[in-house]
């Protein structure tokens, strides 16, 4: 389980969070975050993040605030043998399949208040570290244009435009190989 940030951080990320698999009782909070982060046609349903909760826990961490208890971002995806992400994956949790070699990672999310620290960042090098521990081989998303670059200090490599239209946007699709 994941406790603590990674040693990239700063120190005070971790001071201030904790980064873990999310808990039952935070589903209702995650799905909040996720309203909240994406806008309507890109957000998840609360339907959806519960499902991706329950059948893919191991794959959804959060960031919780020391201080206040309420989580301040989250990170999930879903396991497969395949390697490009398509629109299915964001709305079919049935497509995980736990021995799979490659994460989609389907949603990182930081709530405004928590922006702008490092909690993104922290949060995938978790990621990176758990999955590189699974065995798995590669981590693949899709982002907004205005996100390439972040991702490309996280060690992402963008591929391009990706087949996915997911909420009628045109995504880079972005690949981490462990």
């Amino acid at each position: 389980m994941i406790e603590k940030a990674t040693e990239k951080g700063s120190g005070r990320t971790e001071e201030r969070f904790e980064i873990r698999l999310i808990r039952r009782s935070e589903v209702r909070e995650a799905a909040e975050a996720e309203r909240l982060c994406f806008p309507p046609n890109e957000a998840g349903t609360k339907e959806v993040v519960k499902a991706r909760a329950t059948l893919a826990g191991e794959q959804f961490l959060v960031a919780v605030d020391r201080e206040t208890g309420r989580l301040a971002g989250y990170l999930n995806g879903l396991v497969t043998d395949e390697s490009t992400l398509r629109d299915g994956f964001f709305k079919q949790t049935d497509l995980h399949d736990p021995r799979g070699a490659n994460v989609m990672v389907l949603s990182l999310g930081v709530l405004p208040q928590y922006r702008r620290q490092g909690l993104a960042s922290e949060l995938m090098a978790c990621y990176v570290r758990q999955e590189r521990e699974r065995g798995r081989r590669m981590l693949v998303l899709t982002c907004l244009e205005e996100k390439v670059g972040m991702y490309l200090k996280m060690g992402f490599e963008d591929g391009g435009m990706s087949q996915s239209c997911w909420g009628g946007e045109s995504w880079h699709e972005m690949t981490y190989i462990l």
